[in-house]
Parts: C-alpha cells; sequence; structure tokens
C-alpha cells in the first residue's frame, strides 16, 4: 500500500513510523516512484547529492531517485546545495560574509557548484565521490591539477583549491 508520505535516506533503506528502517531494493523503488508519479505526489529532496562515499565505496542517494522520479515524470522539489539560498543561510546564521567564507566539499555538481553560485571560495576534496574520475585509487592521493581542472570543466564549477582528503 502506498503512503502519501516516504521517508527515503538513501537508496538502501526507507524510514518506518516505528523509527526503524526497512531495506528497499531499487527495483521496489522504481515501483514506488512509478505509482507517485502517476498519482502526481510531490517529491522533496532535503539532500539533493546523487552519490556518497562510504568506506570508498560510493552510494546512491536521494538525489539519483529524484532524477529517477523526474524522469517519470513527477514533480521535483529540491532543497539544499547547489542552491545558494543554503551558502547565504549559513553565513547569516554565523554573521560572516563571502570574502570571510569557505565551502568545503567532495561533489563538483552539489559542493563547488554551488560555492560558485554563492560567490564564497571552495576547497575541492579530489579523494572523495570523483576519486574514480580522477585516477585515485588510495587515500589521501593527490589529484592531478590537469584532470580536477578537466573534470570540473565539465561539471561547470571551479574550486578555488583542491586537497586530497577531509579529516579532523
Amino acid at each position: 500500500m502506498l503512503k502519501k508520505l516516504s521517508l527515503f535516506w538513501s537508496m538502501e533503506a526507507s524510514g518506518l513510523p516505528s523509527g526503524d528502517i526497512h531495506l528497499v531494493s531499487l527495483e521496489d523503488l522504481e515501483k514506488i516512484l512509478e505509482q507517485c508519479a502517476f498519482k502526481r505526489i510531490p517529491m522533496i529532496v532535503a539532500n539533493p547529492d546523487f552519490v556518497t562515499v562510504e568506506a570508498r565505496a560510493l552510494l546512491i542517494v536521494p538525489g539519483t531517485l529524484a532524477a529517477k522520479y523526474e524522469k517519470l515524470g513527477g514533480e521535483v522539489k529540491l532543497m539544499g546545495k547547489p542552491d545558494k539560498i543554503i551558502y547565504k543561510s549559513a553565513m547569516a546564521m554565523v554573521g560572516v560574509d563571502a570574502s570571510d567564507s569557505i565551502a568545503v566539499g567532495d561533489s563538483l555538481h552539489h559542493d563547488i557548484k554551488g560555492a560558485n553560485e554563492a560567490g564564497i571560495a571552495s576547497a575541492f576534496i579530489t579523494g572523495g565521490i570523483h576519486a574514480t574520475e580522477l585516477g585515485l585509487s588510495s587515500f589521501g592521493q593527490v589529484g592531478d591539477l590537469s584532470s580536477v581542472q578537466a573534470l570540473a570543466t565539465k561539471y561547470y564549477a571551479h574550486p578555488t583549491y583542491m586537497l586530497p582528503a577531509f579529516a579532523w
């Protein structure tokens, strides 16, 4: 039975009213998306990232689900990066302007492009979701400048700086 609201935080699980998770296959998700699109239920995506890195493996996350839903004719409302409002709101919360800010992220499409749109500096983490595209095979390996520039151009995103990794 299709509910009016379903909560998905990744492509592998959905939230149950009890707070527990229910593992879901991609095929099952596509069936749910088809039903929702047919019923014209809008999708709201709070994190439009397409993938995330976990233990050097890429996991598909809600932005990919949203792209699939749009292809089915569903209405999608995206919140978050790369929309500059998220950066402007963060700067307003701490009382700084763009010249005193920097965005750090591994997604050229979301993190770096969003920083560009907001007019703030950015540090691109080359060892994140784009590591394979950059030919990087181990944690902490530095991306080649010409490869990073070519990839950044592909995504219409232009980092101010690049770092191999981000760790506390």
